[in-house]
């Protein structure tokens, strides 16, 4: 066999410029197929035509990746400390989180393998083949390069194709390319060895459709050296990094680990610098450690992303990796495929020209529900218009069904079709009835060199033949026209009036068709001296929700960019339609070709809309963008789309006509293939991180004020304020419920009117830095203060600790309140958390039992407070509102630097 040329800089022919004879050619092959030896010498030489999946990670190295966190050893280590001190409940719980944090990675891991499977699967199970001369039907996998397949409407591409025979052959390649409508073929071929994909005209692609007529072609690639088996190429080699929660959270046990370090080591040198006892400050010291990391943090995450995705559900999307959720929150950038996202993928009538006046056709996709307007007034349908419709839909195929189990129209047939039988429904007209009153008699196809198709029906008055095509076409064939006034000869002006009007709709990126009809017709002259209706345009409409959607997220500082393998204009027409397309370039795949890397950098933010793109130029957007510190979401439900989903910070896949490579290779799935529900998730993702964010102010601050307070009185010589259990106890006080219902807390009313967060800022921003440090630093100082009064007050030092720990208790609690937000008052909307309210009621009440119980006296060294003595130091503990609030207005100043 002759080696195959490499005539592309990948070392794939172009197949679609070679006529089919130079091609059996190149292959050894004959218009009869291959002998059954042949293809068997073939198959065990280029292997199965099956996509080949990527070196499996095992699951022993995917479980131990996840101990390579910094906070899960953290906490491991929290564990045996917490065991060392005799506290076994306390280290049973934090193992618990240890492993469902683990074993929640692990699984999401594991399941982000399976992507390639999912490809694996698309692949047509049988094709009919040529062998030895004869039909037969064999598995799709044993192919090869230089078999002749058969194509029928309803088959499966089951390898990429050049056609050698195609009769009214067409092809659904919405999930390649995103082409909205199936592709008209031909055998013929093209000189233009720059084409585009969705250009060529003469191939068929592996897990493309067949929807209409048949044909024959020579299979010139199979398995991975298909254009489906690239995408699978760029699936195993795209590189996914952490999202910046999970950045954000390494960043924070680094810093965690090292402040227990040094912080722990100061105390227990200055202890024994002090001549206290060796075990008891290191046993204080190692109370002090497990109370500066959160052992809680891992659940608090996990909850408040569990809690979003619930919420997110609920508005019509599902999450495939919680940790995907923040990355959504800071999404600034949407790369979004036109059809099915933006659009509907379901042809409509927009336009119709009848009777010498254009019309308006209200509703949108495949619902028949709709009006007929002129000049923004609606009208009843008039005699010409009804019978425009009934042509159409006679002359059609196509049918619509209303589907129970989906809740929404179908179309079973040509969606161009559809189209039009949708636009009759609007007017009243019943497609069983008409056919019924006008059963079909004979049909002339549709053939791409004709250009029409023309039915005869047995009518009332004889037969009647109705002809629906290019306008040009079937303009050619009419010699009288359908007025106001009743039949009228065509004149060459009428003539151009209505290719006028035709190029204006097509234009306004509408597929225009004519239609005709002639009354009373025999087979022989049905396509000749026809009378004129009229002129439908129709477009894939715009989602009637998306153009809302881009406008909240343009309120959210959040760009939206289109990026389709559809038509330039088409893509130009929907995205001005949507408000998308500005002030801000078209490109298409062909140009991003042309343009260098720097041309490209330069340009990239000047794009708003990419047309006639293949699946690398989505990749490379994408990553450009990245590069450009955008962080990327990608929209799509097309296999073309999922190398970039995956690369994509965030992926986003159509539930509906998603293909399952995508929702495999997507972070999130739309149920409703609704754009709008993309905002809500990103509301979602930015007030999961917001409230994670409060949860670590608050700990973090209450943390400061701990260390502080321990700090200050070995600095000063004063006895240790806390006895090692109230540490522990107060520690489990301030990451239990109080922590949790910070992360339920609700969401601030201008949470979308907010620019997107730089994840690459992390957590500790300047004002979160100011906010924790101003409250653990008043709580120390007021603490210590405490005190230091109360044993100079003659106090016992079992009052004067019970005093300093209810103090710290109360002010923690205070704090919680504060820290439900960074910038706007604590006394707006106080008491907005019921779960905050509830959690401080419930430690209230077991504080008091600490108090007040006298068994539970010893163990966690209190004593009884008398109420002069609450009213003192709940007085004091207030204080922090107060300080907080002024530290808040500073904030909000920028004196304190800027809320990020």
């Amino acid at each position: 066999m002759k080696p195959l040329p490499t005539d592309t800089a990948d070392g794939a022919p172009l197949w679609h410029t070679l006529p089919g004879d130079a091609t059996f050619s190149r292959l050894q092959s004959t218009p009869d197929g291959l002998t059954t030896t042949e293809a068997a010498r073939r198959l065990a030489k280029y292997g199965p035509n099956e996509l080949q999946a990527a070196r499996r990670i095992s699951l022993w190295t995917i479980l131990l990746e996840q101990f390579k966190s910094v906070l899960i050893i953290i906490l491991l280590v929290a564990t045996t400390l917490s065991a060392f001190l005799g506290h076994e409940i306390e280290a049973i719980a934090i193992a618990v989180i240890v492993l469902f944090a683990v074993l929640l990675g692990f699984v999401q891991e594991y399941r982000a393998e399976r992507a390639i499977e999912a490809l694996r699967h698309m692949a047509a199970p049988t094709a009919t083949v040529l062998r030895d001369g004869q039909e037969v039907e064999t598995l799709a996998r044993d192919l090869v390069p230089g078999d002749v397949i058969l194509l029928r409407a309803g088959d499966k591409i089951p390898a990429d194709a050049q056609l050698i025979e195609a009769v009214n052959l067409q092809i659904d390649e919405a999930a390649l390319t995103g082409e909205s409508v199936p592709v008209g073929k031909r055998a013929e071929p093209l000189a233009d060895d720059g084409l585009a994909l969705g250009d060529r005209k003469n191939m068929a692609y592996a897990g493309t459709a067949a929807t209409y007529g048949r044909g024959r072609a020579i299979i010139v690639a199979t398995g991975m050296h298909t254009e489906f088996g690239k995408i699978a190429q760029m699936l195993q080699t795209v590189e996914t990094g952490k999202t910046p929660l999970q950045e954000n959270l390494d960043k924070v046990g680094q810093r965690l680990a090292q402040a227990a370090f040094v912080v722990v080591a100061i105390i227990v040198a200055l202890g024994l610098f002090r001549g206290q006892p060796f075990i008891e400050m290191l046993i204080f010291g190692i109370a002090l450690a497990v109370a500066v990391v959160p052992e809680a943090l891992p659940a608090v995450v996990t909850i408040s992303l569990a809690i979003g995705v619930q919420r997110i559900v609920k508005r019509h999307a599902l999450m495939r990796r919680l940790s995907a959720v923040e990355t959504l929150g800071s999404t600034s950038i949407i790369c979004s495929d036109k059809t099915g996202t933006l659009t509907k993928d379901e042809m409509t009538v927009r336009k119709i020209l009848v009777a010498g006046q254009v019309l308006n056709v209200s509703g949108s996709g495949y619902e028949p529900n709709g009006q007929f307007a002129r000049n923004g007034r609606a009208i009843d349908p008039s005699k010409p218009l009804e019978l425009l419709l009934r042509a159409a839909t006679l002359a059609s195929d196509a049918s619509i069904t209303y589907s129970e189990a989906e809740s929404r129209w179908r179309v079973k047939g040509d969606p161009t079709e559809g189209a039009l039988v949708v636009a009759a429904t609007k007017a009243g007209l019943n497609k069983a009835e008409l056919e019924a009153q006008f059963p079909r008699v004979h049909e002339i196809p549709f053939t791409s060199e004709s250009k029409r198709m023309t039915t005869l029906h047995a009518g009332p008055d004889g037969i009647v033949a109705y002809s629906k095509g290019a306008p040009e076409i079937l303009l050619a064939s009419c010699t009288q026209q359908l007025t106001a006034e009743g039949t009228t000869e065509l004149d060459s002006s009428s003539r151009e009036a209505i290719l006028d009007t035709a190029h204006q709709m097509a234009s306004e990126a509408l597929r225009v068709l004519a239609l005709a009809f002639k009354p009373e017709t025999t087979q022989e002259n049905a396509e000749h001296d026809m009378t004129f209706l009229g002129l439908a345009g129709m477009i894939d409409p715009p989602r009637p929700d998306a153009k809302a959607a881009i406008q909240t997220c343009e309120q959210a500082g959040i760009k939206p960019v289109m990026i389709t393998g559809d038509h330039p204009l088409t893509a130009q027409a929907v995205a001005r339609e949507l408000g998308l397309l500005k002030t801000g370039r078209v490109v298409t795949g062909t140009e991003l070709e042309a343009m260098s890397e720097a041309e490209f950098e330069r340009e990239v933010e000047n794009i708003e809309v990419y047309a006639r793109v293949s699946p690398a130029h989505k990749l490379k957007v994408v990553t450009v963008l990245q590069h450009k510190g955008y962080i990327a979401a990608m929209t799509g439900d097309g296999v073309n789309d999922a190398p970039a989903l995956k690369k994509a910070d965030i992926g986003i896949a159509m539930g509906i006509t998603g293909t399952d490579v995508t929702k495999e290779a997507a972070a999130m799935t739309l149920t409703q293939d609704d754009f709008a529900s993309i905002v809500a998730a990103v509301e979602e993702g930015r007030g999961i991180f917001s409230n994670i964010k409060k949860y670590l102010t608050y700990l973090l601050s209450s943390n400061i004020g701990e260390i502080g307070l321990m700090a200050g009185a070995t600095l000063l010589g004063l006895p240790l304020p806390l006895s090692a259990v109230q540490i522990l106890y107060v520690n489990l006080t301030t990451d239990g419920l109080p922590a949790l219902a910070l992360a339920v807390d609700p969401y601030e009313s201008d949470l979308m009117k907010q620019k997107p967060r730089n994840p690459r800022t992390g957590i500790f921003t300047r004002p979160i830095v100011a906010l924790m440090v101003v409250g653990g630093v008043w709580s120390a100082i007021i603490n210590l203060g405490l005190f230091a009064w109360a044993l100079s007050a003659g106090r016992s030092i079992a009052e004067a600790m019970t005093m300093t720990f209810v103090s710290l208790v109360l002010i923690q609690f205070f704090k919680a309140y504060s820290f439900r937000s960074e910038r706007h008052s604590v006394f707006n909307r106080p008491f907005a958390n019921k779960w905050l309210n509830l959690a401080i009621v419930w430690e209230l009440l077991l504080l008091s039992l600490i108090v007040y119980v006298p068994f539970l006296h010893e163990p966690f060294g209190t004593f009884s407070l008398p109420p002069v003595t609450w009213v003192i130091v709940a007085v004091l503990a207030f204080t922090v509102l107060p300080v907080l609030e002024l530290a808040k207005w500073m904030v909000r100043r920028g004196w304190l630097g800027n809320v990020s």
